[in-house]
């Protein structure tokens, strides 16, 4: 099946580029509320999934046994800049549980952020995986392995009883028990099981609303949800997509990207979810796609649907600020529901 294009760059009046990808909209029972492309073939959802991956964290009793408030929980669901605010957050989660960076198995990067990246250049200073963009989630996993009293070593394995939890809820939440020749390695080294954009998306909704989850598991998710709605620089950074859409809808919308062209989100008053993926794995474009679903399904005012207008159809200006194109989402997905 050829996806269809979904988003369109243009330089002047003429399109210049097309990005094809699928995209799912799905409800709480699992009901398909729209589907573009193959939303029924398997994903690695990367980063996307931090929300429900950072439920062991909730659901351990780590998070209250360490003090954790809401910046230490939007820094586990984050794909983070590598600030030194970031960096001060993940490095305070791991004290509290005794450990400091050389615990974290996530790997090394400069920040992502360009201006902390420089600042620390400059510094003389060598970056360490406290900037890794998933040190935030691998602090919670550490934490969850303290909590239940296993060996922290190793914690990345697909084997590691961290992320054997980690998998069972979110097999529990997309309802698709993944087995093992789906299972990928991450960037960060823990395992990304491959999973349909159709349950990613039930999985978010029910992430998002609480429907048909366990009283503890559905108060973990809304406490995860809150955190992000309240602390949204934690879970990106300055000038990230997620960050700005969260800044500006607060609960509305949970907003998470991944790698490779990959968005999900949680509407939780609307009581659904959203999964997609670009085909060439273009950021770019998965980002007009998230933020024209969401003016789409999401009822706003119209200040808001203004304010989302800037990532749906964003400008694009060359070395001399001049304005020269932008990107569009095709008809496809920018079409108002009927009635």
């Amino acid at each position: 099946m050829s996806n269809p294009v979904l988003v369109e760059v243009l330089r002047g009046a003429l399109v210049e580029s097309r990005h094809r990808g699928a995209l799912a909209v799905v409800d709480a029972d699992g009901a398909t509320v729209l589907a573009l492309g193959d939303a029924a073939r398997p994903v690695y959802p990367r980063s996307a999934v931090k929300p429900l991956q950072a439920l062991a964290l909730v659901e351990s009793g780590a998070a209250d046994r360490f003090g954790f408030g809401d910046e230490e929980l939007a820094l586990a669901c984050a794909s983070h800049g590598g600030e030194p605010a970031h960096v001060e957050v993940a490095t305070r989660m791991l004290a509290r549980a005794g450990l400091d960076a050389g615990a974290l198995e996530c790997g090394t990067h400069w920040p992502m952020h360009q201006a902390s990246s420089q600042a620390l250049a400059r510094s003389g200073a060598a970056p360490s995986a406290l900037h890794n963009n998933c040190s935030g989630k691998h602090a919670g996993f550490l934490c969850v392995a303290c909590q239940s009293g296993v060996d922290h070593h190793g914690y990345v394995g697909a084997s590691h009883p961290v992320q054997r939890d980690v998998k069972a809820a979110i097999d529990s939440l997309t309802g698709i028990s993944v087995s093992e020749d789906r299972c990928g390695i991450d960037g960060c080294s823990i395992p990304t099981w491959a999973v349909p954009l159709s349950a990613l998306a039930h999985g978010f909704a029910r992430f998002g609303t609480g429907q048909g989850l366990e009283p503890e598991r559905a108060k973990a998710a809304a406490r995860l949800r809150a955190a992000c709605a309240a602390q949204p620089y934690y879970v990106a950074g300055t000038g990230r997509f997620c960050t700005e859409i969260m800044r500006q809808l607060g609960a509305r919308a949970l907003v998470k990207t991944g790698a490779e062209g990959v968005y999900c989100a949680a509407l939780p008053g609307e009581g659904l979810g959203i999964a997609l993926k670009c085909d060439d794995g273009g950021t770019r474009a998965a980002e007009v796609m998230m933020a024209a679903a969401i003016a789409r399904f999401l009822l706003l005012p119209d200040a808001d649907r203004a304010a989302l207008g800037r990532f749906a159809r964003p400008t694009m200006r060359n070395w001399n600020g001049i304005e020269v194109g932008g990107l569009r989402p095709t008809d496809a997905l920018a079409v108002p529901l009927p009635g």
